[in-house]
């Protein structure tokens, strides 16, 4: 008979630890905002030292976090990390209060009393004692709605999903930067952790201060924490039959896109999907975009945002272009001379990155333009000279995935 602790449902030790660093930051950050919700304010959070991330007030320890992603779902599978947790070392002194955090729901939640004496309790997010990695989102959310209103602060969904990925964004960033010194260097990384907490303050001014007033910028930041969410699930769920080479490309990506400073994702923003009006970019965008490029067969260049150069020295932007049909090379001409002869920054963007690969299209394609500079926006007498033989225009290179991977080779 099979053991019963034995669960094949689960991806490899890979993807449970890129998750479990991951999701440590977003339990991080719904405790603290608990926190604060709840009128704490003297405290520090401290990440990947102590434990998955503590609580410090004073400077002195006073609640350590164990985080565990996907694991399995029989508790069996979780006593080693468990007594780890109950633990007496370093600052974790008796009485320090220990929290284990899980993704997926075990059988067996009872609190856990370790060799030491010490007691580990389970998290507890509402009715439940575990919360999945898509569940989080929302109830940090609701948290943040508490505080706006305990404040009375008037407050948007726009407005919450902002500041959630502000404040999410700071502190994911900090983790995975202490993890990465983790990689090289325990001692530095402990020095890291302790030499930069995160002050409660910190967080409610975060909170109370930055506020979408450039729409560039939310759009940036709001995609910026959608394209992240979208590789986070990805990788999370280790979809059956992803290639190691795809796992690595896609996780290469999130880390790619996590480090990336919002303000400079802007131009992302614009190059996604350049056909349409600059906004938010919708949830297929973003999944066309990051198949394209985990499914291409060359490696992208990470640098800014992704793309590729032949031999040339030519660029080639993935997009989220989708043009299934034959008849919609005509509306996509269309709608790129529109959005070119209303933005001159996009049209600035084009003349440098002239050749866009579609995330799905029949067929390869070249839009002529009237255009023969960046400048030539404001310049009525190029306008007046679409048809002239006198001056060549700029040509806007529309690809398949096959003839860019072709070119590239």
């Amino acid at each position: 008979m099979a053991n019963k602790d034995t669960n094949n449902n689960y991806p490899a030790t890979a993807v449970s630890t890129w998750s479990g660093y991951v999701y440590q930051g977003k339990i991080a950050l719904y405790h603290c905002l608990k926190l604060i919700n709840q009128g704490k304010m003297e405290f520090e959070l401290q990440l990947d030292s102590s434990d998955d991330f503590a609580i410090y007030e004073n400077g002195a320890l006073t609640s350590a976090h164990q985080v565990k992603a996907k694991i399995g779902t029989y508790r069996s599978g979780y006593v080693e990390a468990l007594e780890k947790a109950a633990a007496i070392e370093f600052d974790r002194i008796k009485g320090v209060s220990r929290y284990f955090h899980i993704s997926v729901e075990l059988d067996n939640t009872d609190d856990f009393t370790g060799t030491s004496g010490e007691v580990v309790q389970f998290y507890v997010y509402g009715s439940n004692r575990y919360c999945g990695l898509g569940e989080i989102e929302r109830l940090t959310k609701e948290v943040i709605k508490q505080i706006c209103n305990d404040k009375s602060i008037q407050f948007s969904e726009d407005l919450i999903n902002y500041n959630y990925c502000l404040l999410s964004e700071k502190i994911s960033s900090k983790a995975i930067e202490i993890h990465r010194l983790v990689q090289d260097d325990r001692e530095k990384a402990n020095r890291a952790a302790y030499e930069n907490r995160i002050s409660a303050q910190s967080l409610l001014d975060d909170l109370l201060n930055k506020n979408p007033y450039n729409n560039k910028e939310y759009f940036a930041v709001d995609l910026k924490a959608r394209l992240c969410s979208h590789l986070e699930g990805r990788l999370d769920q280790a979809l059956p039959g992803m290639s190691d080479e795809v796992y690595t490309r896609a996780r290469k990506l999130f880390e790619h896109i996590r480090i990336t400073d919002a303000s400079e994702l802007k131009v992302l923003c614009q190059l996604m999907k350049p056909s349409e009006r600059f906004s938010s970019v919708q949830r297929a965008d973003i999944r066309r975009y990051s198949e394209l490029i985990e499914t291409m067969n060359i490696e992208p260049i990470l640098q800014q945002f992704p793309h590729y150069l032949d031999n040339e020295k030519r660029f080639y932007l993935p997009t989220a272009l989708d043009l299934p049909l034959l008849e919609d090379r005509e509306g996509c001409t269309s709608d790129l001379h529109g959005e070119m002869e209303s933005n001159e920054d996009l049209l600035k963007l084009l003349f440098e990155y002239s050749h866009l690969i579609a995330s799905r299209s029949v067929e390869s394609f070249v839009i002529n333009t009237k255009y023969t500079h960046p400048d030539d926006l404001n310049n009525q007498e190029v306008k007046d000279h679409i048809n002239s033989n006198i001056t060549k225009a700029f040509c806007l290179s529309i690809m398949t995935k096959e003839d860019a991977e072709a070119r590239l080779k």
